[in-house]
Parts: C-alpha cells; sequence; structure tokens
C-alpha cells in the first residue's frame, strides 16, 4: 500500500528571466516569492502558501510555457504504476521525480512527499 495526493502547481516559463518571471507571478497571485540557496535549485521560485497548502512554484523550462501539476508519494514507482493502469504513459525519470502524460496529453510529475500534511491527507491505495 502507498499514498498520493496533489502537491502543487509549477508554473513551467520559457525565460531567460526566471526572476522577472517570479515577480510577474508573484505580484498577479499575492504570494511571495522565495529563492532557495541551494545551486542546484537555480530554475526554480518558491512562492510562498500556508503550511498544508499545494505549493507554487515558477520553473525556468526549455520546452513551451505552461502550468502543471505534481503528485505527491510515498512510493513513486507504485503511484507510476498505478497511474499506467489509468491510462498514463512515463515520459521520462528527471532527477529524484518521474515526468507522466495523462491519456489527455497533459504531462505532471510525480515526486516524493511535498506538503507538510501528506500523511495526515494522502489517499491510500492498494
Amino acid at each position: 500500500m502507498h499514498k498520493s495526493q496533489l502537491a502543487g502547481f509549477i508554473i513551467d516559463c520559457k525565460t531567460d528571466d526566471l526572476e522577472s518571471a517570479a515577480e510577474f507571478w508573484s505580484a498577479a497571485l499575492g504570494m511571495k516569492a522565495e529563492t532557495d540557496p541551494d545551486p542546484g535549485e537555480a530554475a526554480y521560485r518558491w512562492l510562498e502558501t500556508w503550511p498544508g497548502e499545494v505549493h507554487v512554484e515558477v520553473q525556468k523550462v526549455s520546452h513551451p510555457s505552461r502550468v502543471h501539476i505534481d503528485i505527491e508519494t510515498d512510493d513513486i514507482e507504485a503511484e507510476v504504476s498505478r497511474l499506467e493502469k489509468l491510462g498514463a504513459r512515463r515520459i521520462g525519470d528527471i532527477r529524484r521525480w518521474v515526468v507522466m502524460e495523462a491519456p489527455t496529453g497533459q504531462r505532471f510529475c510525480v515526486v516524493s512527499p511535498q506538503r507538510s500534511n501528506f500523511q495526515a491527507t494522502a489517499n491510500s491505495w492498494r
């Protein structure tokens, strides 16, 4: 058995100026933009949300701009398998997560737990 739930929304921005993109989305959504000091996280800006809420990120990408969701899980391979049985397909493994595509064409990611309330609120799957 494993658990999963919606983790958050990621605003993919095809841009050379991530700071300006983060400033726009920060102002548009009324959420403070935060930067992780880890150089490995340079392509991301997190928008401040309340504890336990879904997270919102602004991400610099090379593909066309879009918004995608993350599904968080305590067992990535089990969740990928569950989603494949529902008709999704695995696109590729990136760093610590898996990119998938829904039968309707939307891309999304399966990631490790992100939200502080994961254990209490995630769906349980057999």
